[in-house]
């Protein structure tokens, strides 16, 4: 099952995101984290791709992950601590 994350409020470094995929000859394992504090991790699917991005507090894109709907096996997402930022 693949969710969608809709909002980013409460997204904080520490936002992470594993996707593991059928490499063909076994699995590989894939990771995309929030790499400073503001940024945020989105997922969304559309036409047969998972896309995860991490994007800034204004909605700019860093950086993105795209894999074939169809050989993605899990996808987990991790959001931040927020308790722990008190």
């Amino acid at each position: 099952m693949i969710c969608e994350l809709t909002d980013g409020e409460g997204a904080v470094k520490g936002d992470r995101v594993e996707i593991v995929v059928d490499a063909g000859d076994g699995t590989r394992a894939y990771e995309v984290v929030a790499s400073r504090a503001g940024r945020r991790v989105e997922v969304s699917t559309g036409r047969g791709v998972v896309e995860v991005t991490e994007v800034t507090r204004t909605g700019t894109v860093v950086r993105t992950a795209r894999f074939m709907a169809s050989r993605v096996i899990a996808l987990v997402e991790h959001p931040a601590d927020t308790s722990a930022a008190g």
